[in-house]
């Protein structure tokens, strides 16, 4: 199962609540820093992400867990947020506490989770690295569990 979102998450936009709130709805939790470039070079795919999938059940969500010192400033976070056009809920993980209640290990990681809470897919790293095809097997995979 996912984890629950960490009490008293700060969210920047409209918080969602608990994970078990969600059931029911496909999850994508990505976990970034605004400042890593390899954070950055995924940010075009949660965008896209979060308009192809804008009124299906599938929900993105971005965890800001800091990395530097400016990554902790809640209004730099937002201002960064807003420059790179996110528009879907952000929790700022100053204390890493949703990092680790995921056991997460680096930045950036994508986690897909299914309608029922079940982690089904996680991919660390940039997308596409050398190559690699993230962005597609993670878009099949949401679209598998849609249906």
């Amino acid at each position: 199962q996912a984890p629950e979102f960490a009490p008293g998450s700060q969210w920047i936009g409209e918080p969602l609540g608990r994970m078990a709130d969600l059931r029911g709805k496909v999850v994508v939790v990505h976990f970034y820093a605004f400042q890593c470039i390899n954070c950055r070079r995924n940010f075009h795919h949660y965008n896209e992400w979060a308009e192809r999938w804008a009124g299906k059940d599938v929900v993105v969500v971005g965890i800001q867990t800091p990395e530097t010192a400016a990554e902790r400033d809640q209004q730099k976070v937002q201002k960064a947020a807003d420059e790179d056009g996110f528009r879907f809920p952000l929790i700022m993980d100053a204390k890493q506490e949703n990092w680790n209640a995921w056991a997460n290990t680096m930045w950036p990681t994508v986690y897909i989770v299914d309608k029922n809470g079940y982690i089904r897919m996680w991919w660390q790293g940039e997308l596409n690295w050398q190559g690699a095809t993230g962005d597609q097997n993670i878009t099949e995979l949401v679209e598998q569990l849609l249906k």
